[in-house]
Parts: C-alpha cells; structure tokens; sequence
C-alpha cells in the first residue's frame, strides 16, 4: 500500500482592504507551536483574554495586540511579515521615524512632543483576532494548539463509537385510527 501526500506550494492570502498578506505555504508544527507558546505566554504576562478585550488595561493590550501580530508575522512571507509589524512614529499626521520593535518606538516617540506610535497596517482589533483564527486553523490543524495554560481546556470528545439513536416519537406506538 502507498500513499501519496502532497505539500502546499502556493502562499495562503489574506485580503484586507486594498492590503493582501502572503503566508507561508506550509509551517512546519514545531515551529508553529513554539510561535503559538511564545504568544500564550505573553497574553498570560498580561493577563489579557483575547475572548474579552473590553476589561484589558489598554497598555497590556496594546502590548499583547504586538505579540499577536508578531506571531502572526512569523506564519507570513518576509515582505508581508516586515509590512504587517511596521510601527511608525507619527507626529502631526508626519510619519518621523518606522520601526520593527515596540520599545524602540516608544522610546523615539517618547523624544519628540505629541509623538505617537501606530501600526502601519491600521486595523481594527476584531479583525486582527480573526486573522489569528484563521492562521490557527491553517496551520494548527483547526484547533488552538494545547499547552500548558492556566487556562482551563476544552472537554475531549467520548469515547465509542457515535451512533445515533432511536427517536422516542418513533419508537412509541403508533394510535390506530389516526
């Protein structure tokens, strides 16, 4: 018996807006996982729930939005990966200075009044856990990955066999004369 198994070639796309993100074809499960780890970690640090943005202290979130799209840079092409985790400085609707790390742009933004640091690629925050969800699903296999979380797990399925049973309206007898 042979079987044949064939591997993506072609970069998954992602369509926002006018913007197109390329992913990587495939990925491989432990590089995957040690991504997925690296970014469960830091969402603990900061005890923000990704389920309930609303109760995050907004620097904690801010930070742990970062760690989302740096997972999700690491799951993308270079190109699309450099674009997607640009942060620009801007000051006066003037972009000063870009970088690649938070506290670099912080600290340069933090040199010059009325300074601020923003995402290149704007997005709303739904849409940025969407694309965390759909990467999961890509190249996680459809689940979230399990680790070793806090957090309490998702009940595992039964065990046997899934049958289905007889319905008690058909299983009743039936009134003559009806």
């Amino acid at each position: 018996m042979q079987k044949t198994f064939s591997l993506n070639t072609e970069p998954h796309v992602a369509n926002i807006g006018e913007h197109q993100l390329l992913f990587e074809p495939e990925v491989f499960g432990d590089e995957f996982m040690d991504a997925y780890a690296e970014l469960r970690e830091s969402q603990q640090a900061k005890g923000v729930d990704l389920e309930n943005l609303a109760d995050a202290d907004t620097d904690d979130l801010r930070r742990t939005m970062r760690a989302v799209r740096v997972f999700l840079a690491r799951n993308m092409l270079a190109e699309s990966a450099e674009f997607f985790t640009r942060l620009d400085v801007v000051q006066g609707g003037k972009v000063l200075e870009s970088f690649q790390d938070f506290d670099e742009a912080s600290e340069f933004a933090g040199q010059h009044d009325g300074a601020r640091v923003v995402d290149a690629l704007r997005l709303p925050s739904r849409v940025i856990v969407e694309l965390l969800e759909w990467v999961v699903e890509l190249f996680g296999g459809g689940n979230r990955p399990t680790i070793p979380s806090s957090g309490s797990a998702t009940a595992s399925p039964r065990a046997g066999r899934r049958s289905t049973g007889v319905s008690p309206s058909k299983a009743s007898t039936r009134t003559r004369g009806r």
